[in-house]
């Protein structure tokens, strides 16, 4: 699973994390950190991303448009990259089940 970290993310998720989500990125490494929401969905469906964020948007344009791609939405608030990737770490088991059913949306708390 590749997953494509929001801009209110760090970019130093994606080396921390590389030994769970191989090729996985955030938006300013792309280019996209000044992107509007569309361009971003557009460029993680064209990609086989799954979408990592902290805000809503994503998930109601998964409401609206459908999969792909898949969004995971963080409720932890701002946290510490640590802390963040102690948390995804954590619900690594539960994001690969997301990822092969049916659902377009997984909230992390």
């Amino acid at each position: 699973m590749k997953l494509l970290f929001d801009q209110n993310l760090s970019f130093k998720l994606c080396r921390q994390l590389n030994d769970l989500f191989p090729g996985s990125s955030q938006v300013r490494l792309l280019g996209l950190e000044r992107a509007d929401d569309r361009t971003i969905w557009d460029y993680a469906k064209s990609n086989g991303f799954v979408l990592v964020t902290l805000d809503a948007d994503f998930v109601e344009m998964a409401g609206h448009h459908g999969t792909p791609p898949k969004v995971i939405r963080l409720r932890c608030g701002n946290q510490s990259t640590a802390a963040i990737v102690a948390l995804l770490r954590d619900r690594a088991e539960a994001m690969v089940h997301f990822e092969q059913d049916d659902s377009a949306c997984l909230e992390i708390y």
